[in-house]
């Protein structure tokens, strides 16, 4: 079974403790493996067999609004 990798756009991330705070409220949901977090470029890859939406309305609700990244 391959790992899947999804792209999100993330606003409001602007330090370590962001990340960590991330981290933290995708780690409940189902399936999460690891996110990666680029503070320049307000984007994150994000490692796991999970529901996209989930993840988005994970950080939303953390304070860090989130979008699927499209490959348009």
């Amino acid at each position: 079974m391959s790992t899947t990798r999804t792209n999100y756009y993330v606003q409001g991330m602007k330090c370590d403790g962001c990340i960590a705070n991330g981290n933290k409220a995708l780690s409940d949901i189902l399936g999460f493996e690891s996110a990666e977090f680029d503070l320049k470029t307000g984007t994150a890859v994000v490692t796991g067999d999970v529901d996209p939406q989930a993840v988005c309305q994970a950080l939303t609700t953390a304070g860090y609004p989130a979008v699927v990244k499209s490959d348009g």
